[in-house]
């Protein structure tokens, strides 16, 4: 913990708090809603490369806030998954979100492998397109010791991806055959990022927006078991798991995010201070958000960027349809 007492933690809190401000506030525009906090602050972030001398001041700072901070706003984050209110949802969308987070797993791994994307991208870019985005990508990332420059990538995908079928919901909502419920489920159930589901809900009004939201929280409680899984997974793949001296990874943060989870949902605590925690949640994310953008590598995104994309445009394609059948069906 010497880091925090350097100077160069300090330039880097400054620059990635900034970040994720804006970020926070920017979001908030008609126009960067769609976008999200967390990717708005990793652009900045990757603005700050442009500027001289921001990004070598800011020296082991960087590296520290975009993993320890990120921890942290992830087990924060868990305040904001209430247990009760997904419990009351149903059997049917629990299932739901089973099936969708396997599913799309599975799908854009096994794409991203027939693109020869290499291992660490494609675990990535499928938890991501699986289960809730950027979030999910940095939850993932360091239970399979991946590089910035992957999970930038990833994060980019998901944005793209989600961003793009938000559109497609909102402008093709008049003249789907579905009622405001199955409109709202299909939202939270297939697209990436929660910031996506609420803006295609909103088209449908405040009701559909919370079944939205409802729906996608189901998603990301599965955040914690597919960390597990995919460092388990990971570590049996590279064979680091049989190494005598090595032990699977165990995603500790993600037992907090549980914990968390649990507190707000079964303790009486004052909404606003749960509301408070959460807002923590994702300031502590952004600024993590922001660091990693702050040490991406361009040109390596741009020589690997066409494969991952391809193949996570092809699953979100098939995912879309696939919920949109089950939502007609059973909803």
């Amino acid at each position: 913990m010497d880091i925090i007492k350097t100077k160069q933690f300090w330039i880097a809190a400054f620059f990635t708090l900034l970040a994720s401000l804006i970020g926070k506030y920017g979001s908030t525009l008609p126009g960067l809603r769609i976008i999200g906090a967390m990717v708005i602050a990793l652009l900045v972030g990757m603005f700050y490369q442009l500027i001289p001398g921001v990004v070598k001041s800011s020296g082991a700072g960087v590296g520290f806030i975009s993993g320890k901070f990120l921890r942290l706003g992830i087990i924060l984050l868990g305040f904001k998954l209430n247990l009760i209110v997904l419990a009351q949802s149903g059997i049917k969308s629990l299932g739901l979100a089973l099936f969708v987070v396997t599913f799309m797993i599975i799908l854009t791994y096994v794409l991203c492998k027939k693109f020869n994307v290499h291992e660490e991208l494609a675990i990535l870019a499928s938890c991501g397109c699986g289960i809730c985005g950027a979030a999910a990508v940095m939850g993932v990332s360091p239970q399979i010791k991946a590089k910035s420059d992957d999970a930038v990538l990833s994060v980019a995908v998901v944005c793209i991806m989600g961003t793009v079928f938000t559109l497609i919901s909102v402008g093709l909502r008049e003249i789907m055959p579905l009622t405001t419920e199955q409109y709202a489920v299909l939202c939270g159930a297939s697209l990436h990022e929660i910031a996506h589901a609420v803006a295609a809900a909103g088209a449908a009004g405040e009701t559909a927006i919370d079944i939205a939201i409802v729906t996608k929280l189901s998603r990301v409680l599965l955040l914690a078991p597919v960390a597990m899984i995919a460092g388990t997974y990971y570590a049996k793949k590279t064979n680091v798991g049989e190494k005598a001296d090595a032990k699977l990874p165990i995603p500790w943060f993600m037992v907090g995010f549980l914990i968390a989870s649990a507190i707000g949902s079964f303790m009486h605590i004052d909404i606003k201070i749960l509301d408070t925690l959460v807002s923590l949640a994702f300031i502590l994310l952004g600024m993590a958000m922001a660091a990693l953008g702050m040490s991406v590598n361009f040109k390596v995104i741009a020589q690997r960027g066409q494969a991952v994309f391809t193949a996570a445009a092809i699953s979100s394609v098939v995912l879309y349809i696939v919920v949109f059948g089950i939502v007609k069906m059973f909803f």
